[in-house]
């Protein structure tokens, strides 16, 4: 019987000793170039004739298996290196590892192409030891049949694994491309901070669906039963989302969200990203239409307010406060004039013409949660987060604008904190978002009585800020909820007249459109915003 190794070992030229020229990962190189067919199997479950069990068709299994027939060619310790006297081939050798069995997914990519081959297996030569004695002459032809083809498709394999790096800069404009996203919508750039924004393009017509209920008087609002759009951009929760209040102009969604942007959708027609406005530096808290649908006030978390025009795409005015803003009301007569509040115990009102504070209304409290304006803006009403029996001041207090004045400071008597306050648009009340997990009922003239018989509740807070609204008739009210729910109840009877499973985390805000009269726009904490119809 012959040696199984059937050359000499002292040629350094002529062929490498194998039980030397094999990695730490049990693989074989062979600097010859001379191509040596596999060993034999007995059968598909059986011995080989070095003793090896295999169990498998092919002499060799899966590199991440480790069952090479490789137990008897260690002549010496399994750990050391290779003979020094082997060279790397300078091109890359032709690779006959199986493709009958695609192995399994590489960690550095999300799904495996069709015949994988891993990183290892395409740089490093596979194993050729020298059994020509035992191998059948049909074995020699079938190998070499298929070294050809399988050295080029499996070269290419071996390429397409590795992931070239890709600079940072490179990586945002394929997320901001859509070709590269798979053909998605995407939402076009915001400027950087303190740049001027890109102007929106409008078209001048109205909406062929806003169309026909322009000229109608009453709009009875119907309970929405699906989603029209699901619509995703940003990358922070949505605090706050308000249509645009000039009736023909309707269409348009406007946004404010934690990731310091806040967008104008067509929410109505296609459900695109008009623009993005990345003005400020820090999460925008607040964002509100002007009253003539031109342009949007924003504030936020970076203490800066901002006018921003949406057909120039300049800063018609930019101011300063002294504190975190949270929430922001145009004064309904005088629209150069807003009201700003924040984390701070006093309320200031803007003028834009002059950029400058002309009033302060500062109570014993930390923070503003919400502002509503009563009476055509002769009066408003300030939420806070004072909660105790000890203050002076309670959770609402309502206030003259002109003077400044306190009118009452005793209206909700509860220790509870109201995130959100709404007007009814037609009854002389408003709504009170509690964190008792229920909406209360005001009057919303003096002395702003409680009402004891209503109460809206059903739904969670927790913490949040969730907001309420009427519906344009007044015959609903609709408030979000903690646990991502949407809940709609009658006015006249406290019933629950609807619950819509709207996202899968906290829902913030909610509104009905000004025009439509069974379309309803939800935003959440997650940071998608729903149009529902």
């Amino acid at each position: 019987m012959a040696s199984l190794v059937a050359y000499d070992d002292s040629d350094p030229e002529s062929e490498a000793d194998p039980a030397r020229s094999g990695d730490a990962a049990g693989q074989m190189s062979d600097v010859s170039g001379i191509s040596r067919p596999e060993v034999e199997f007995a059968s598909s479950t059986g011995v080989t004739k070095e003793g090896a069990q295999h169990t498998g068709n092919s002499p060799y299994e899966d590199p991440g298996k480790q069952r090479l027939p490789l137990a008897r060619l260690w002549r010496s310790d399994p750990g050391s290196c290779p003979s020094q006297r082997l060279q790397w081939p300078s091109k890359e050798p032709d690779s006959t590892f199986p493709t009958s069995e695609p192995p399994g997914p590489s960690l550095w990519m999300n799904r495996a192409p069709v015949g994988h081959v891993p990183l290892a297996a395409a740089c490093f030569k596979p194993l050729k030891p020298a059994w020509d004695a035992f191998t059948p002459s049909h074995t020699h032809s079938k190998l070499e049949s298929t070294a050809g083809n399988a050295s080029s498709s499996q070269r290419k394999r071996g390429e397409a694994c590795v992931l070239p790096y890709i600079p940072k800069r490179l990586r945002q404009l394929q997320v901001l491309n859509p070709e590269a996203t798979g053909g998605r919508d995407v939402e076009p750039p915001g400027s950087p901070a303190g740049c001027a924004p890109a102007p929106l393009c409008v078209a001048p017509t109205v909406s062929e669906f806003i169309q026909p209920y322009l000229n109608s008087q009453y709009r009875e609002t119907t309970v929405p039963k699906k989603v029209l759009f699901h619509l995703r951009g940003h990358r922070g929760p949505v605090n706050s989302i308000q249509w645009c209040p000039v009736f023909s102009k309707s269409h348009m969604l406007l946004s404010a969200s934690m990731d310091k942007t806040f967008k104008v959708w067509n929410a109505v027609d296609s459900g695109h990203c008009l623009q993005t406005y990345s003005v400020h530096s820090e999460a925008v808290r607040a964002a509100r239409w002007s009253p003539c649908g031109r342009r949007i006030l924003s504030g936020g978390f970076d203490f800066a307010l901002h006018l921003t025009d949406l057909e120039t795409g300049t800063q018609v005015f930019s101011g300063h406060s002294d504190f975190r803003v949270t929430t922001l009301k145009f004064h309904p007569k005088d629209h150069n004039v807003f009201l700003c509040g924040g984390f701070s115990s006093e309320i200031k009102a803007w003028d834009m013409r002059t950029g400058k504070v002309v009033k302060g209304y500062k109570a014993t409290i930390q923070q503003t949660l919400d502002i509503l304006f009563l009476q055509e803006g002769s009066e408003f009403l300030s939420s806070t987060d004072a909660s105790t029996r000890d203050s002076a001041d309670r959770t609402i207090i309502a206030w003259d604008f002109r003077t400044a004045a306190k009118i009452s400071n005793q209206i909700f008597h509860e220790r509870y904190t109201c995130p959100s306050l709404a007007l009814h648009p037609r009854e002389p009340v408003f709504l009170a978002q509690t964190n008792g997990n229920y909406l209360a009922l005001f009057s919303s003239v003096w002395p702003y009585r409680m009402s004891r018989r209503r109460r809206y509740e059903g739904h969670k807070v927790e913490g949040y800020a969730v907001g309420c609204e009427c519906s344009p008739c007044g015959d609903l009210l609709v408030t979000g909820s903690a646990d991502g729910r949407v809940l709609m109840f009658s006015f006249r009877t406290a019933s629950r007249a609807c619950t819509l499973q709207g996202h899968t985390q906290a829902c913030l805000g909610t509104t009905y459109h000004p025009v439509l009269p069974s379309v309803l726009g939800t935003c959440s904490w997650g940071g998608d915003i729903k149009i529902w119809h």
